[in-house]
């Protein structure tokens, strides 16, 4: 089951990578028959990162997301399987090569991380189902965020298109600015509430197991400053009524928020020893 795993995992990344480079190709070419082998390459990903969270299901007898491996891994999986959901409904081809370019990274990312399993002295600690429920709704959360940068950087690439004029077919295979706009909007909406669940759940996990807070956690700031970002983008968007590049600009900041929380907060973390 292990050597399967192994194998699944290698074939996965190879496959993701010749995917993303076929989308690359169609973005610089409009190569419709490059798309479609990157789409069905895409498709065969998603079906084996699928098969190997099962593998790994069964093989530790518990779900596969508490680790950093299976935490960028999960986040990857969601990632292709958002791309391929809205592209199913949307037709967006730039918006599967977007993400799958962020997806690639995230899991490229896991191959130097260690896939072992949880540390025996931390098993009767973390295993729970509390947690695992916590760390889900962060990674939706972060997949979410993903997406809503994707939308937001497709719009800010039609945005530059057409302030300078630049008619082409890159033009039309673009959604219309207030479309991506609202897109990207729907994505941070899902977002926010699944990471302050998140947080409120880890805070329950943390006050039954630890008998504490951790308040001033790197990862708990940065979370928060997070929430803060997004909650004004949502506030801004659905109160004050604001539109256009600059609310993009600010969802573009967002993420970086994101981003630097996920990777750079967690060396400074304190209270998530095991995950980082």
């Amino acid at each position: 089951m292990v050597a399967a795993a192994g194998v699944i995992y290698v074939v996965t990344i190879v496959l993701y990578s010749l995917s993303v480079l076929g989308y690359f190709i169609d973005f610089l070419q409009n190569n419709r028959k490059v798309n479609r082998i990157a789409f069905w390459l895409l498709s065969i990903v998603w079906v084996l990162q699928t098969i190997f969270f099962f593998i790994r299901a069964l093989q530790f007898d518990r779900p596969p997301v508490i680790t950093p491996f299976e935490g960028l891994f999960f986040y990857a999986w969601l990632l292709v399987t958002l791309s391929l959901v809205i592209n199913r409904f949307f037709r967006m081809d730039f918006l599967v090569f977007f993400t799958n370019v962020v997806g690639f990274v995230i899991m490229a990312f896991s191959l130097f991380t260690p896939d072992g399993d949880v540390p025996a002295e931390l098993n009767d600690l973390l295993i729970s189902e509390l947690l695992v429920v916590h760390v889900t709704l962060i990674l939706l959360s972060y997949a979410a965020f993903t997406m809503a940068f994707v939308f937001a950087a497709m719009y800010t690439l039609q945005h530059q298109l057409l302030k300078r004029k630049q008619w082409g077919k890159k033009l039309l295979r673009l959604e219309n600015l207030p479309k991506m706009e609202r897109l990207s909007f729907l994505m941070s909406l899902f977002g926010v509430p699944c990471m302050l669940l998140g947080l409120i759940l880890g805070f329950v996990w943390a006050s039954i197991q630890l008998e504490e807070l951790p308040l001033l956690d790197a990862k708990v700031l940065g979370s928060g400053a997070v929430l803060i970002v997004y909650s004004v983008y949502l506030y801004l968007w659905a109160v004050r009524q604001r539109r256009g590049y600059n609310m993009t600009l600010l969802n573009l900041a967002g993420f970086l928020l994101v981003l630097i929380n996920y990777f750079l907060s967690g060396e400074l973390t304190d209270f998530h020893f095991w995950y980082f």
